[in-house]
């Protein structure tokens, strides 16, 4: 498949199968994670691997709407940035998800990216607060995102290249 197809048929699956995400596609999720670019290579990222059932219900709850997928999905990835390494670390972390995303739905994973960083969770707090107490995740790291993944129960239908906006692209000036 050639990457522009990949990049056409990634679609945000929330709807999972009872299955489990064989450990193989997980690891090769979390090496495409690893091997994004990042400001000065300084790979700012720190991943959290949830597969406890108990705790991703519990994170279902780190966002007052919008994370619900948790409670059926097979595991999440919860993609962190340090903010000591570099003042980039929310682009960084967005190439790290945009990579494990599209490297999800190409091995035949569902995914969604539960944005994290400046969300409320259902209990008020701040979802990255909610996650520090259930994670247990060090200060200085900041919450991105959630990627749940799971086997999809139905996938969207693929985009395509006509249906794109092509008036948004601007050549030499605005």
């Amino acid at each position: 498949m050639e990457l522009l197809e990949v990049m056409q048929r990634r679609r945000s699956v929330r709807l999972y199968k009872k299955e489990e995400v064989p450990e193989e596609k997980l690891n090769q999720i979390l090496q495409a994670g690893l091997l994004s670019a990042s400001g000065k290579g300084v790979r700012p990222w720190e991943f959290i691997v949830v597969r406890k059932k108990e705790t991703l219900k519990n994170m279902a709850g780190s966002r007052a709407a919008g994370a619900q997928m948790l409670e059926t999905a097979d595991c999440a990835i919860v993609v962190l940035g340090d903010e000591e390494k570099t003042d980039v670390w929310t682009e960084d972390c967005s190439i790290a998800m945009a990579n494990m995303h599209l490297m999800a739905d190409y091995l035949g994973v569902g995914s969604c990216w539960i944005q994290g960083r400046n969300r409320e969770a259902s209990d008020g707090k701040r979802t990255e607060e909610y996650l520090r107490e259930l994670l247990d995740f060090p200060e200085n790291f900041r919450l991105e995102a959630i990627l749940s993944l799971g086997m999809p129960r139905m996938h969207p239908k693929m985009r395509t290249l006509e249906e794109l906006p092509m008036e948004k692209i601007h050549r030499e000036v605005f």
